[in-house]
């Protein structure tokens, strides 16, 4: 994966949106980008499962959980499996759990925080709507830059 700070990417690109401060690092990627992916997860993480369950190719799968702290929408199984389908990273608007674990998946892993308790699968949600949350739109179309910083969206990769 190329090297990058997302200070560096603003200095030069400074009309990309940066989310607000809140997310905590909990993967064992430090930094990662790709292509975004959305998932609204009102409370379940149906949707999140079906789509890392697809091939990745690479891509950030950005989950709005609307933040709400009573369940976990990522767990090892859900980041291994992410991991296993060629997804580099997950950006949660929510909470996770089995983050001990999660700490040894070579992949990037943001959250809010962490919860145990685990989400009701209700098949609610959607896949590939426009989400919003910590102060930027975000689209499957937009670029999710991630590192120790922050998290910079655009609209085209900035590391070409």
């Amino acid at each position: 994966m190329k090297e990058f700070a997302t200070a560096d990417l603003l200095d030069q690109f400074p009309d990309s949106t940066v989310l607000l401060p809140g997310l905590n690092a909990f993967g064992g990627l430090k930094s990662f980008f790709g292509r975004a992916e959305t998932v609204v997860a009102p409370e379940d993480n149906s949707f999140v499962r079906e789509t890392l369950e697809k091939p990745g190719e690479k891509r950030v799968l950005v989950v709005d959980g609307n933040g709400s702290s009573h369940c976990a929408l990522l767990g090892d199984q859900l980041a291994q499996l992410a991991l296993d389908n060629g997804w580099v990273g997950v950006v949660v608007y929510g909470y996770i759990r089995d983050s001990q674990v999660i700490a040894d998946i070579p992949i990037g892993v943001r959250a809010l925080g962490t919860t145990p308790r685990r989400s009701i699968k209700k098949g609610q949600g959607s896949i590939g709507d426009t989400v919003h949350f910590l102060g930027a739109t975000i689209t499957s179309n937009s670029w999710i830059f991630v590192d120790s910083d922050g998290v910079v969206v655009t609209s085209s990769n900035l590391l070409l």
